[in-house]
Order: structure tokens, then C-alpha cells, then sequence
């Protein structure tokens, strides 16, 4: 890895190199070795990461890692949902709605539940209630899975662990063995999967909104009736869900510098 040497500069700026590094970084690093990495004084490091973790922009993992907290999450979000993208945005959502006459959305994680973020509905009368705002459960939701799934091994095995796993319908996985099967599939596949785990008589597919790096930052939902489509019919979408999936990425990470004059 080959190392940013950010040097000396402002705290400003030695904030926002944490904030890169920690955001785009394969491997979550300690803070001994971000301090090396950045060229930043251990002391000055620790201190810039002490005022990041209160206000909820990096943590540290139980490896004393530091990784993501859920205001960068937010932040990233935010750029995406920031008036500048919302026409893009909202277009590649409606496209996707017409192709798969079903609702669809953005959702992100925040804390043990996943939040609908963007949403456009179908126009048929048989919906689900599961407007912009909506909070539902990682281990049964299938762009929950698909975030769980998308964590690291050691990391996984303990949110599972200490998540209530509630039993939502009659086909939510409450054994964590049994919720951790079900991810390794997902993580293979990259494809959420909600086979009727959080509402009886609906089923969802998602897949990976990444940034730049690769990593996850949000999920591309539907879920839809079973009366409607079945759970495999939903997921012969997924050449169209990848295709907005991966334009949505590109309004994060490859933004229009076009100032319209």
C-alpha cells in the first residue's frame, strides 16, 4: 500500500485526510499505523480521532480498527441526495421503476436498521406502507443482508451475534448460523435476498451501491407482492437493478462538473 504522506497542514486538512483514508482504505488500518500512513504525529492523530468519534465519523472495532462511523455514511448519502444530483438521481430511479413496474429505492444503514432513503412507488394499489424514512431490520430486509453481508468476517460473526434477530414473519432467520449461511451466499452473489423474512407475501432483492474504492455505501432495493411476482421472477431484473445500481455510483464518484454556462 503505497502511503498518502499528507505532511503538515492545517487540522482542517488533516481531518479530511482521516476521513478519506479511513473512507476509501481496503483494510481498516490502527491508529498507529494511519498516523505513519498519513505522516501525521501520533499525539495530533489521536487527538483528531478522539473529536471524529464523538461526532460520529469514525469508530474503532473491536480489533481497534478504525473504520466508518454513520455520519460518514450520512455524508456520502448526502452528497447523492444534495439538490445538485436529485433530477439525475430521481430519473434513474423512475427508469428503473418503469422497467420493473414495482417500487424501488436507496436505502443506508444506521445502526442496526437500514433507512429508505429514496424511494419512487409503483402505480399499482397493492403496495406496501414503506415510504422515504422508513427504518427495518438488517437481518431480515434484503438490503439489510446485503449490508451485513458486506462487512468483514469477524465483524459479522459479532453484530449477528448481539442483533435481537426478531422473528418478523414466518420465514425469518432467527438462528445466527442459519443468518450466516444465508450472507455468505449473498456476499458471493452480491445480491441481497428478502424471501418473505420481514413481511409475509413480500419478497425483495438488492444490490451494492459502491464508492469509488469498491466498498458498500448504500443498497438498490424492490420488493414486491408475491401475488404479484415471485421472489425469481424479481430477480431476473437484476441486469436493470445493476445498471442503476452502478449509475448511482457513478453521481458519488464521478460527479458532473458541468456548471451549465
Amino acid at each position: 500500500m503505497t502511503s498518502k504522506r499528507a505532511g503538515r497542514g492545517p487540522s482542517v486538512t488533516r481531518v479530511m485526510d482521516i476521513v478519506e483514508a479511513v473512507s476509501s482504505l481496503e483494510q481498516p488500518m490502527s491508529p498507529a499505523d494511519l498516523a505513519f500512513y498519513l505522516d501525521i504525529p501520533k499525539a495530533s492523530l489521536h487527538r483528531l480521532l478522539l473529536q471524529l468519534e464523538e461526532d460520529g465519523y469514525v469508530q474503532t472495532n473491536m480489533r481497534g480498527k478504525v473504520v466508518p462511523g454513520q455520519r460518514m455514511y450520512r455524508m456520502a448519502l448526502g452528497v447523492l441526495h444534495s439538490s445538485r444530483y436529485q433530477l439525475q438521481r430521481q430519473a434513474i430511479l423512475q427508469r428503473l421503476g418503469r422497467q420493473l413496474d414495482e417500487a424501488c429505492g436507496i436505502a443506508i444503514p444506521d445502526g442496526t436498521e437500514m433507512v429508505y432513503y429514496d424511494r419512487v412507488e409503483s402505480s399499482w394499489p397493492l403496495q406496501f406502507n414503506l415510504k422515504t424514512g422508513s427504518r427495518v431490520p438488517l437481518w431480515c430486509t434484503s438490503s439489510g443482508k446485503l449490508y451485513l453481508s458486506s462487512l468483514p468476517k469477524s465483524m459479522r460473526h459479532r453484530v449477528i451475534h448481539n442483533l435481537p434477530l426478531e422473528k418478523y414473519s414466518r420465514h425469518t432467520l432467527t438462528d445466527p448460523e442459519s443468518l450466516e449461511e444465508s450472507l455468505l451466499s449473498i456476499r458471493e452473489q452480491e445480491m441481497g435476498i428478502d424471501n418473505e423474512e420481514y413481511i409475509d407475501g413480500m419478497v425483495g432483492c438488492a444490490v451494492p451501491i459502491k464508492n469509488a474504492e469498491g466498498q458498500f455505501i448504500a443498497s438498490l432495493y424492490t420488493h414486491v407482492p408475491v401475488v404479484r411476482k415471485s421472489l425469481n421472477e424479481l430477480k431476473a431484473f437484476e441486469p436493470q437493478l445493476r445498471q442503476a445500481a452502478a449509475e448511482i455510483s457513478n453521481l458519488v464518484n464521478s460527479p458532473d462538473t458541468d456548471t451549465g454556462e
